[in-house]
């Protein structure tokens, strides 16, 4: 198990958010700009990658610089396909969100299309973490915590819900016709089931 942490370029964590997920990593990749947030953590990535449009580099700097110049793919993608390279199981991804809407979709998109390299793969940002779920999930929260339930794309089919305080029974999420926001954590286990689509789940800091 190989733990990675990903630093990008939007709205940046807490100090306290970072240094809680920089604690637990054993690996950690600024994904271009992500690594001039880092150095206003006073830390340093073991690497920085990404098309370098954003990084602002020092001199002597004590770590590796990958320039990945092909506009095709975003900086998070390069940084998780350098993840994978390296090994990495669980990856959680701070500074993913916030700013442009346009980014943060794109990289929910591109959440979904990695979410099958790792053993996990979660977004994480002051409010809360938001990770694709598998078809049988089942995790531990305090009561009282808010959680919502987005279909992704298209839609999410067969949702049951145990532990919250509206569950959905064999039901379906649909973009721009039904989703699952702000619902409440009622009891300390809290599973969720569907049969086919891609849904995520956000929990509330």
């Amino acid at each position: 198990m190989k733990k990675v942490l990903i630093l990008c370029n939007g709205s940046p964590p807490s100090r306290e958010l970072f240094r809680e997920s920089f604690a637990q990593a054993d690996y950690f990749i600024a994904a271009d700009g992500g690594g001039n947030i880092a150095r206003q953590f006073s830390t340093q990535p073991d690497v920085v990658i990404g098309d370098l449009d954003s990084y602002k580099p020092v001199s002597n700097e004590p770590f590796k610089v990958v320039s990945r110049p092909n506009q095709e793919y975003n900086d998070l993608e390069k940084a998780l396909t350098y993840a994978d390279k390296e090994g990495g199981t669980h990856i959680h991804v701070l500074g993913a969100t916030g700013y442009r809407l346009d980014q943060t979709l794109k990289n929910l998109s591109v959440l979904k299309q990695f979410n099958s390299n790792f053993q996990s793969l979660v977004m994480k940002d002051n409010y809360g973490d938001t990770q694709l779920i598998t078809p049988t999930y089942e995790t531990e929260l305090a009561i009282g915590t808010t959680v919502s339930l987005f279909p992704l794309s298209g839609t999410v089919t067969g949702i049951t819900t145990h532990g919250l305080k509206y569950p959905l029974e064999n039901e379906s999420l649909t973009n721009g016709i039904r989703d699952g926001s702000s619902n409440e954590v009622i009891k300390p286990t809290v599973e969720i089931t569907y049969q086919s689509g891609d849904l995520l789940l956000f929990v509330c800091r």
